[in-house]
């Protein structure tokens, strides 16, 4: 189902409306062919009364404009030393972003007003290197994002602030958004990059731990260009922000894959439980039933009514994606209590190959263990592979078989492998 499917879409509505997201696109972004779609995706949001603030970058416009005059800006990034000639450079390529940003809001039929919201301070003397127009945010006024919100306008935040006397600085983009995101109680912050999302250790993390993402930071392990977004990532997650979101502006609807799918296009860093397993209940018989339904067509599982399902549903346990199950196994328990089966082990295609079917299988053997089951098994014509490779089963015999269990894999023919595991 394609993410921008209605129906996946109004899953997620209820938990979303009325709450606030704040969307950061770094300036490459705003001038790439693709923002039109992004602020699209946008009024799609506030369509669905979901309130969103804009906060964008400058440093590829700031690069542009010192190339046209044959000058090297001082810093790019706003977080740096920002001399005179930079700051006017950042002033004029933030102006017009910001007017273009407008503009489109007004092509997608969304008012949009840009702000003097934040607050800043010099950023000072640091480690004896004076910073000059480089600004630190000191507060962000809520009162006046909150009136715009409240009012259906889109705020639009420049990567600027300014003090109480009215001079300029040079603020860090990604800094901005995550001092927004923080003083509204946004439930997302998403970073819109040229990239996929955030490398760390040489591999795209797809979903990642505010723990893990901190200590690969600490490490060194996050790709250079990408330690900003990493870090006020972690800032944003420690402080309350459920999810933050890093991903690929260039992406046509990405916006909307990311934020209405488990799966998304880019990297999710979750500060709460957003993966878990649980036991099955009532109101999962039918999503079970759909997703064992391609490995039922392909013979890999046997077939399995919702009735029948619901009658053993004391045995099936779920695997949630950010409350969505994208996984189920079963547990079977022999009648004489000393042997378990594990059945119905199936991953949805998008959640394959992130190692969730040997966390269940782990799951179904420790709690085998803890009902003090002496023996588990498996039965299987196609993942057999799997069992023996991942989770340590060997190849067993009819034999191993409870007696009520052997003669329904007789009666069967489909002639599965067993594949046993002693406890």
């Amino acid at each position: 189902m394609r993410p921008t499917d209605l129906r996946g879409i109004l899953r997620y509505v209820p938990q979303f409306r009325e709450r606030t997201f704040v969307i950061a696109a770094d300036g490459a972004i705003v001038s790439d062919d693709n923002f039109g779609n992004i602020l699209m995706d946008a009024a799609v949001l506030r369509s669905l009364n979901i309130r969103i603030v804009l906060v964008h970058g400058a440093s590829a416009q700031i690069q542009a404009l010192a190339d046209e005059k044959v000058a090297e800006p001082s810093d790019l990034e706003g977080s740096g030393v920002t001399d005179a000639a930079t700051l006017q450079l950042a002033l004029t390529a933030a102006n017009r972003l910001t007017h273009e940003i407008l503009q489109g809001l007004s092509a997608a039929d969304l008012r949009g007003a840009a702000t003097n919201a934040v607050i800043a301070h010099p950023l000072g003397i640091l480690r004896g290197v004076d910073h000059l127009f480089t600004g630190r945010v000191e507060r962000i006024d809520v009162e006046l994002l909150q009136t715009l919100l409240s009012s259906g306008i889109v705020p639009v935040l420049p990567p600027l602030g300014m003090d109480g006397d009215g001079r300029t600085y040079r603020v860090n983009s990604d800094a901005v958004a995550l001092e927004v995101a923080k003083a509204l109680g946004a439930v997302k912050l998403v970073y819109m990059t040229t990239a996929d999302g955030l490398t760390v250790g040489g591999v795209l993390a797809r979903q990642v731990s505010v723990d893990e993402l901190a200590g690969a930071v600490e490490r060194g392990q996050v790709a250079p260009g990408q330690a900003s977004k990493a870090r006020h990532a972690v800032a944003a997650c420690r402080f309350g922000v459920p999810r933050v979101h890093v991903i690929n502006g260039t992406v046509d609807e990405g916006l909307l894959a990311e934020v209405f799918s488990n799966e998304g296009i880019g990297t999710l860093v979750y500060a709460n439980e957003y993966r878990q397993i649980r036991r099955a209940r009532r109101r999962d018989v039918r999503q079970i039933h759909q997703l064992i339904r391609t490995s039922v067509e392909s013979e890999e599982l046997l077939p399995r009514s919702p009735g029948a399902i619901e009658a053993q549903l004391d045995d099936y346990y779920i695997y949630e994606v950010d409350r969505n199950p994208v996984a189920c196994v079963a547990l079977h328990v022999s009648a004489d209590g000393k042997k378990g089966e594990v059945a119905c082990l199936r991953v949805r295609p998008s959640h394959e190959h992130q190692g969730i079917g040997r966390r269940m299988t782990q799951f179904v053997e420790d709690r085998a263990r803890e009902m003090g089951l002496e023996m588990l098994l498996a039965l299987s014509t196609q993942a057999f592979n799997f069992f023996q490779s991942k989770a340590s089963f060997a190849e067993g015999t009819p034999e191993d078989l409870p007696p009520a269990r052997r003669d329904k894999y007789e009666q069967s023919g489909r002639r599965s492998k067993i594949l046993v595991k002693r406890l």
